[in-house]
């Protein structure tokens, strides 16, 4: 990443942090207006979501100028979301909705090279969290028959967290 990216990043993501919990529900409502089969992958309140959202971008907004921290964050970030059913296409959309909710939020300062920008900021993120979960998955299909181990597959974490709550009803908890 380029430091005048960088740059441009950072200052327009400090005139949408004050208003973050409105960005986060017009991100929302524009990623769910476009494509409303990913509500399925939002299990809890989207309040709650959007706040996570929005600390997480800030988190990498900050650090984009320390790619050793950033890419390893955002590979362990791409898996996770490989585990909650994310798929590949879905980061497209993703995107899309970002950029249209920093339009619609920034108005004029959103300028075409801003828009350059996280563009080309929003690639690298979604690239590396792609390349992750890809990996993963390769990972995954590359053991001997039998290797992987339950907690090891998509999913496992939710499977492992509806069995604790059922140990009564389970033996089996990994």
């Amino acid at each position: 990443m380029n430091p005048q990216a960088a740059a441009l990043v950072r200052a327009s993501w400090s005139q949408v942090e004050p208003i973050a919990p409105a960005a986060a529900a017009l991100f929302y409502r524009h990623l769910l207006a476009d494509a409303p089969e990913l509500r399925a992958l939002f299990r809890g309140d989207l309040q709650q979501q959007g706040d996570k959202l929005m600390r997480m971008l800030g988190w990498l907004v900050a650090r984009l100028d320390d790619l050793p921290t950033l890419l390893p964050a955002l590979a362990d970030l791409g898996r996770r979301h490989a585990d909650y059913g994310v798929q590949a296409s879905h980061y497209d959309r993703v995107g899309a909705a970002l950029l249209r909710t920093l339009a619609e939020g920034l108005g004029a300062q959103f300028a075409p090279a801003t828009e350059r920008a996280w563009t080309d900021t929003y690639q690298v993120i979604a690239d590396t969290m792609i390349a992750a979960a890809t990996d993963k998955a390769a990972t995954l299909m590359r053991r001997p028959a039998g290797a992987a181990r339950k907690r090891d597959l998509p999913g496992a974490s939710v499977r492992r967290r509806r069995l604790a709550r059922h140990r009564g009803a389970c033996r089996w908890i990994s």
